[in-house]
């Protein structure tokens, strides 16, 4: 079992992870959460923080405690995406992070596809140093991608054991989807819709997918990227019907896949180490012109000129 949680991985590998994680992170501020820095407007007296946030426990959120949470997340995950000072980076963005989400989640509604990114924040501080493109295992590096992949599928797993606590087997045969698709669908959910009980059997099969998801740990590399592949699809086809993102659950999903092949860096590099243009705008680099070499002078017959120098004699 410890071999299994620590199955050493390339340290490239956990590199463009890191940095894919913590960019996620800058662009979850920007476009995804932008929302959050709205509850620093919102009555005191709303807000309910999360057992966590009483534990610690957490101020009220103000106007500039948000505004300062905000910027500098902001700035820490952008630098910590460089893979420099791992662990200073890494557990500052973690703990303004997880602030982050308890003043997003603490006002009456929680999203459960934070999950695998908040645990991958919290282990890639563990993780040790990692460059782009390094081929040498690291245990500790598979370690924290082995957790994060667990947070993944729990993910899944949870949700289905929660959808039987709250809901019961009536979840599976009742409106779920329909009711989804009346508050939030889109034309390719209508025609769906429009089939007989094919929303019923689809929310069988979401339930299996997800009582099941488990299972790709025990699949050979080969099937179980094609299994992940089938997970990404599941939720473009949730997106493109109820359009519902789960972009924090999909980037945390990153770290099933061999992510040292996508260097982005050196294919850059690569394309700018083109030819550069010539000085007459041909596209092409002008090539030095071959000297020409000397040859020896022939011997010259008789009554014939010679080669070089003087005619000869009679």
């Amino acid at each position: 079992m410890t071999g299994w949680l620590t199955e050493a991985v390339p340290r490239g590998r956990v590199a463009a992870f890191r940095t894919l994680i913590y960019l996620f992170v800058a662009a979850d501020l920007v476009f995804f959460t932008p929302w959050v820095r709205t509850r620093a407007s919102v009555p005191g007296e709303l807000y309910q923080p999360l057992l966590v946030g009483r534990a610690l426990p957490l101020p009220t959120p103000t106007p500039a405690l948000v505004a300062a949470i905000f910027w500098a997340l902001l700035l820490l995950a952008v630098l910590a995406a460089t893979g420099r000072a791992h662990r200073l980076l890494g557990w500052s963005v973690f703990a303004l992070y997880l602030q982050w989400m308890i003043i997003a989640m603490s006002y009456g509604k929680v999203d459960h596809d934070r999950f695998g990114l908040l645990v991958a924040l919290a282990v890639l501080p563990t993780a040790g140093r990692a460059r782009h493109g390094d081929p040498t295992r690291t245990e500790a590096g598979g370690w924290a991608l082995r957790v994060t992949q667990i947070a993944v599928i729990c993910t899944y797993f949870l949700a289905a054991f929660a959808k039987f606590r709250f809901g019961g087997l009536d979840w599976a045969t009742g409106s779920v989807l329909a009711r989804a698709i009346i508050r939030r669908g889109t034309d390719l959910a209508d025609l769906i819709a429009g089939v007989p009980y094919l929303l019923i059997v689809a929310q069988f099969g979401i339930l299996a997918f997800e009582l099941l998801s488990p299972v790709v740990f025990l699949l050979p590399e080969r099937w179980r990227h094609a299994t992940i592949g089938f997970f990404y699809s599941f939720h473009l086809v949730t997106m493109a019907t109820i359009t519902i993102s789960f972009a924090p659950h999909l980037v945390a999903m990153t770290s099933f896949l061999p992510l040292e092949r996508v260097r982005p860096v050196l294919w850059a590099r690569r394309l700018g180490g083109r030819r550069r243009p010539g000085p007459r705008g041909t596209g092409d680099a002008e090539e030095p012109q071959a000297t020409p070499t000397p040859t020896a002078p022939t011997a010259a017959a008789p009554g014939q000129a010679s080669a070089v120098g003087r005619p000869a004699g009679p």
